[in-house]
């Protein structure tokens, strides 16, 4: 059932109407708590032990992993999108000759790391074109053949929420031998995701966004037949036995199990990591239907009235419902975005979209004001 406002839970003034998640998430009131409690532990040093660098990082895991419906095991700790993708890169080579696909207007996180081993290796990136009828689906399925190496997707299009039907594009990437890399920082955490079903090598998500976490913590699921590659990092306590403070010199070649070997440097954070920690236990109390069925009905809502005013957006049954993107006939107006922020509306404009993304702390009269101010406006 869509859950009640959460506004309660964030420091949201009143005359904010922010629609803008897939921007920054705000912090929820329980999340700010736990990240001063982790400054004033750092304050007190003395006070953290050497098993206080592995239980955070451990929790932390076993609440990540069912939100990619993985083991606690498969996921690693990574401070952005684009170390995420390197890890990827390095650990599935090219070949000359071979493609990797990327979507038009695809976040620059997912084609530089690419676009750089393609050239190195001899291999070609592809781009799939925006399709007219925002099939994003067909569009990959087509250009998939013998050819193709990788394909680095999102689950949904960060301009304007476009759908990709990711278990129909993983099956066929294996029919051809390809791979799999997904970067769900725009759905995990708002939309269902299933690595089981859908079968990917590599799966990174920004925590800052629709985890409504800090920045610079995010997460990177490795499939198990990948934890015995390449990290991007050699550091001391991605090695087995590193819980043995006394024992770091005896140097070791193995690793820590399953994704850990792709943690990157210190991600024990003491501040960051009990704040994420925060943030995923009020997602799982929530859970992610309620949330998906929340903002889809605000983004329907917002849809059907702005239809009214000119602009349209991807159809439903091809948008992720927690994602709207609206589109005129021609160019945005001038300076849309601005107008909208001096009125206390906050959105963005991604590729030729107004992007509009609500969370739970939003509510009927943060849509009547977007409204209002957009009618204005047009």
């Amino acid at each position: 059932m869509p859950l009640p406002s959460q506004r309660h839970r964030f420091e949201i003034p009143e005359g904010v109407t922010y629609l803008n998640c897939a921007y920054m998430s705000p912090l929820s009131r329980a999340t700010v708590a736990a990240g001063e409690v982790g400054l004033r532990g750092k304050q007190h040093p003395w006070t953290i032990t050497p098993a206080d660098f592995f239980a955070g990082t451990t929790e932390l895991r076993r609440l990540a992993a069912p939100l990619f419906g993985a083991r606690p095991d498969d996921i690693a700790l990574v401070p952005s999108v684009s170390y995420g993708i390197a890890v990827a890169a390095a650990n599935l080579p090219l070949r000359a000759g071979q493609r990797v696909l990327v979507l038009e207007e695809a976040f620059p996180s997912m084609v530089y790391a690419w676009y750089e081993a393609a050239r190195q290796a001899g291999a070609e990136l592809v781009t799939v074109p925006r399709p007219p009828d925002d099939d994003w689906t067909t569009a990959v399925l087509e250009r998939i053949d013998a050819h193709t190496a990788v394909a680095s997707l999102p689950q949904c299009h960060w301009t304007d929420g476009g759908l990709l039907d990711l278990v129909a594009i993983g099956a066929r990437l294996r029919e051809v031998g390809a791979t799999l890399v997904v970067d769900a920082t725009q759905s995990l955490g708002a939309y269902p995701f299933d690595v089981s079903a859908i079968r990917p090598d590599f799966v990174v998500a920004a925590g800052y966004k629709w985890l409504l976490g800090p920045y610079s913590l995010g997460y990177l699921y490795a499939a198990p037949h990948r934890q015995q590659g390449r990290p991007l990092e050699h550091n001391w306590i991605g090695r087995d036995g590193s819980e043995d403070f006394a024992g770091l010199t005896r140097y070791r070649d193995t690793l820590q199990p399953g994704a850990r070997r792709y943690d990157v440097g210190e991600p024990s954070n003491f501040i960051l990591v009990p704040m994420a920690i925060a943030a995923l236990t009020e997602i799982h109390e929530w859970g992610v239907p309620a949330i998906l069925e929340t903002t889809t009905a605000l983004t329907a809502r917002i849809a059907e009235a702005a239809a009214a005013l000119g602009l349209t957006a991807v159809p439903s049954e091809r948008r992720a419902g927690h994602y709207l993107g609206l589109r005129a006939p021609g160019p945005l107006p001038a300076g849309l975005v601005e107008r909208l922020a001096a009125a206390g509306v906050y959105v963005s404009v991604r590729g030729r979209a107004l992007r509009i993304t609500p969370h739970l702390y939003n509510e009927g009269r943060d849509v009547d004001r977007l409204l209002e101010v957009l009618g204005e406006a047009s």
